[in-house]
């Protein structure tokens, strides 16, 4: 994993520090592993991130019912196999996400280690998915890393059955 994200020289000092979190640099990783083409090389590592980024306008633009896009979807299960990811290299426990969902965009997510849950996660309004800034993008990935972690410490038994 890289140890710096390639980052303009215009960002802000808050946008710098959440970009260097380990959860971003592994959710890029996992962005950057899946241009088998090279489409894109050219973009930056923000640049792949801002789909992500929903602040209030964003939000305020989008229906308050509707269905989620592949693209939102695809976006959804790349953030939580960057959580899967850096809970395995946390814990040494290999960690599977499933994801049942309405094409409503209502569903559920879990991260499987072993025959442990690690992660549980209800989901509504999937096509809203997103954070209000990249700093919050961070911080929630980071929290969800940190639950599984948690979960297969207290449950290291179930985990590496």
């Amino acid at each position: 994993m890289s140890d710096v994200l390639d980052l303009p020289p215009t960002v802000s000092p808050e946008v710098a520090a959440a970009a260097q979190s380990p959860f971003i640099r592994q959710l890029v990783m996992i962005w950057r592993a899946q241009d088998t083409h090279g489409a894109w090389e050219g973009k930056t590592d923000l640049a792949l991130l801002d789909p992500y980024i929903v602040d209030r306008e964003k939000r305020r633009q989008l229906p308050i019912l509707g269905d989620p896009d592949p693209e939102t979807i695809w976006r959804l299960e790349l953030f939580f196999n960057a959580v899967a990811l850096s809970i395995e290299q946390a814990t040494g426990v290999m960690v599977s996400p499933m994801l049942k969902m309405s094409h409503e965009g209502f569903g559920r997510l879990v991260l499987i280690g072993g025959r442990l849950v690690v992660v549980n996660k209800q989901l509504r309004d999937v096509h809203r998915f997103g954070f209000d800034s990249l700093a919050k993008l961070a911080e929630e990935g980071a929290k969800y890393v940190q639950a599984g972690v948690d979960m297969i410490g207290r449950f290291p038994d179930v985990a590496r059955y």
